[in-house]
C-alpha cells in the first residue's frame, strides 16, 4: 500500500508540471473534450454503451476528456504510448481499436509496427506476436500492404558493435559491471545478448528515432512491473534527450491502460531523478 505523503506527492508534482495544458480548453467540459478526442482517434462519434453506460461514461471521460489534455505530447505520441502499453498487457482487442487510432492521427504504419517490434525483448516473442498478429489484422483491414519496407540495419558481423554504439552514450558499461561476478561463461555472454540483441536487433532499427524508442520503452517496463529497471530507463531517457516532463506526461498517459500503481510508482522514480546530472546526447 502506499503511504499518504509517498501517494500524494507525485500527484502534487504533476498538477504543477501540467496545469497549463488545461488553461486553453477551461471553458470546455470533460465530455466536449472527450468528444473532440473521440472523433480524432476513431473517426467516429462517442455512443452510449448498451450494456455498461456508467463504466463506458467515466472511462471516456477520464481518458478522452482529462489524460489526453495532461503534458505537452502529440496525439501521435499518445497512442504509440497506448500502443506498447497494450500490446504489454495483452489486452488484445483494445490494442486493435489503437492501432487503428495510432494510424488515424498519422503515425505511419511503420512506425507502428516498429513500437510492437520494439516489445519484444522486454515482455518476450510470444506476446509481441500476438500483438504482430492484431497489426497484420489491422493492416488487411485497410489495405496496407504486407509486409512492411525491411527497418534492419544490422548483419550478425555488425549487430554488437552497432549495438554497442548505441548502448554505450546512453547506459556507459552498467550491465557489464553489474554481470562481472557471474561465472563463466554468464558474466560475458548475458552483456552481449543485451548489447547485441536489445540494442543491435532492435535500437538500431530505422523507423522510430532513439528518443522514441527510450520513452517506449520506459512505458513497456513500467506496464510489465520491471520496477529494477525503471531507474536506469528514467536516465536513458534523459541522455536520449526527453525532458522530465515528458516522462511524467507518458507515464499519465499510460495510467488508465496500466493503472495507477506501476504509473505511480514511475512518476516516483521520475520525481527523484536529478535531472541537472544529465545532459542529452540525442536532439
Amino acid at each position: 500500500m502506499y503511504k499518504t505523503i509517498g501517494f500524494l506527492l507525485p500527484l502534487c508534482l504533476l498538477a504543477m508540471q501540467t496545469a497549463p495544458a488545461f488553461a486553453a480548453d477551461e471553458n470546455k467540459s470533460r465530455a466536449q473534450k472527450a468528444d473532440e478526442t473521440y472523433k480524432r482517434l476513431f473517426s467516429a462519434s462517442r455512443q452510449e454503451d448498451p450494456t455498461d453506460p456508467e463504466l463506458m461514461q467515466i472511462l471516456q471521460e477520464f481518458i478522452f476528456g482529462e489524460i489526453f489534455y495532461i503534458g505537452d505530447l502529440d496525439d501521435k505520441t499518445r497512442e504509440l504510448i497506448t500502443v506498447v502499453s497494450l500490446a504489454s498487457m495483452q489486452t488484445l482487442p483494445q490494442l486493435k481499436a489503437h492501432i487503428n487510432a495510432a494510424l488515424n492521427v498519422g503515425n505511419d504504419p511503420l512506425a507502428v509496427r516498429e513500437a510492437i517490434y520494439l516489445c519484444a525483448p522486454f515482455i518476450g516473442f510470444p506476446r509481441t506476436l500476438n500483438a504482430m498478429g492484431v497489426f497484420n489484422e489491422v493492416a488487411k483491414e485497410r489495405g496496407i500492404k504486407l509486409p512492411l519496407k525491411t527497418q534492419g540495419t544490422v548483419t550478425d558481423q555488425t549487430r554488437y558493435e552497432k549495438g554497442l554504439e548505441i548502448q554505450t552514450p546512453l547506459y556507459a558499461d552498467e550491465v557489464k559491471t553489474a554481470m562481472r561476478s557471474l561465472p563463466a561463461p554468464y558474466a560475458q555472454k548475458i552483456p552481449y545478448i543485451l548489447t547485441s540483441f536489445v540494442f543491435g536487433d532492435f535500437y538500431a532499427r530505422n523507423g522510430l528515432s532513439i528518443q522514441q524508442k527510450e520513452l517506449l520503452v520506459l512505458v513497456i517496463l513500467a506496464a510489465s512491473g520491471a520496477d529494477k529497471q525503471l531507474s536506469a530507463h528514467i536516465v536513458g531517457n534523459l541522455k536520449a534527450g526527453n525532458s522530465q516532463d515528458t516522462l511524467l506526461a507518458a507515464m499519465v498517459q499510460a495510467m488508465p491502460y496500466i493503472g495507477m500503481p506501476p504509473a505511480l510508482t514511475a512518476i516516483e522514480l521520475i520525481k527523484n531523478t536529478n535531472t541537472e546530472n544529465y545532459r542529452p546526447i540525442y536532439k
